[in-house]
């Protein structure tokens, strides 16, 4: 899966996620926290939905190791494989 794909399915998860910020102007550079506006419990909110979505699960990492969209990107593609 490409990494605009892993991005636009993110936006969707970030929607619901997020702070109401827009999806679309959501970019590998925004941080997770004060750009997206994720509080702990989105985030774990955001990991749940991430491991249904693309069927994988977190097992090697914590939620603190994503500070931005980009971070989690790359997690997913290397997951995916």
């Amino acid at each position: 899966m490409k990494r605009e794909e892993i991005i636009e399915k993110l936006r969707g998860i970030l929607a619901s996620a997020g702070d109401g910020t827009a999806p679309v102007s959501v970019t590998e550079e925004s941080n997770l926290m004060t750009d997206v506006g994720l509080s702990s419990v989105s985030m774990l909110y955001m990991v749940i939905a991430i491991e249904e979505e693309f069927g994988i699960r977190f097992d090697d990492v914590g939620v603190g190791d994503f500070a931005t969209l980009g971070d989690v990107v790359t997690y997913i593609g290397n997951k995916l494989g």
